[in-house]
């Protein structure tokens, strides 16, 4: 069976790919656009339960808009789901991507402003102009400098990414500085080094790099899995991760986490990979 996840595809739509796969009433090419919030919930279906969630500026294909939600997939991993309607924006072409964990977009080229909303790392802007501190995006508002990067100039240690995240609350299924969970993490740490990375931790474990011992030696960047969650090695010893037992990104050794996990009843790390 499918994947709803990953199939663009709800029986009255489906996208043109799918054709003599799926049934559907119609089928569809799709609407590029743009998420235009600072972060929405992606759900399995109307009015349903949060699968994931997109950030401001991110690309969605849409393929249907139905009782004020349109059903779409998500550019940076395919994921497939329903956005309320009114979070879905013009597409555009975006420049620059939110490279600090957080950060604010202001009215003005001043940082004694009121901020209009805050950003969350990953997020994509479109920029139009350049001053001494700040950029000036398409929408005529201002974010600092230092917080964002063009795009295609990636981070390149996905654990330093993670590990800026700590103290981030754990938020089933979020994505963002707001709230994560423990696939988002890796998607966010990833995503900001350039590294095409799926959403969910069962996705991961299936796509992202290739296995070593589970005894090790470890090397920072190892991504440790067990069902159902996923952490990143920072050294031979340690692992990030977004848990719910901390409800937060936090440090934990290995051996503590192992034994913990398993003791919980959740079972023994399935695998551990390596780029």
């Amino acid at each position: 069976m499918a994947d709803r996840r990953l199939t663009p595809a709800n029986g009255r739509v489906a996208h043109v790919s799918l054709k003599g796969q799926v049934e559907a009433d119609r089928f569809v090419a799709g609407e590029p656009a743009r998420v235009a919030m600072p972060v929405a919930d992606l759900l399995a279906r109307p009015g349903g339960p949060r699968d994931r969630q997109v950030l401001m500026g991110e690309g969605v294909l849409v393929l249907e808009r139905h009782e004020s939600h349109a059903f779409i997939r998500a550019e940076k991993d395919g994921y497939c789901g329903y956005l309320a309607e009114d979070v879905v924006g013009a597409d555009r072409t975006v420049t620059h991507w939110v490279a600090a964990p957080a950060t604010h977009l202001y009215p003005e080229a001043s940082i004694k402003t009121r901020e209009v909303f805050a950003l969350s790392l990953g997020a994509r802007l479109a920029v139009v102009a350049e001053h001494e501190r700040f950029l000036e995006t398409a929408d005529g508002l201002f974010v600092p400098r230092p917080h964002v990067r063009v795009l295609g100039d990636w981070a390149d240690d996905p654990a330093a990414v993670a590990e800026s995240l700590l103290g981030t609350p754990y938020l089933w299924g979020g994505n963002s500085r707001a709230g994560i969970d423990c696939s988002g993490l890796v998607q966010a740490a990833l995503t900001a080094c350039g590294i095409d990375c799926p959403g969910d931790s069962d996705m991961q474990e299936a796509a992202l790099g290739k296995p070593v011992a589970k005894e090790g030696p470890f090397r920072r960047g190892d991504l440790f899995f067990w069902k159902g969650h996923v952490a990143m090695a920072v050294d031979p010893d340690r692992i990030v991760h977004a848990n719910g037992y901390r409800m937060a990104v936090t440090y934990e050794s290995i051996a503590e986490a192992v034994t913990r996990i398993e003791g919980q009843g959740e079972g023994p790390v399935t695998s551990v990979r390596r780029f």
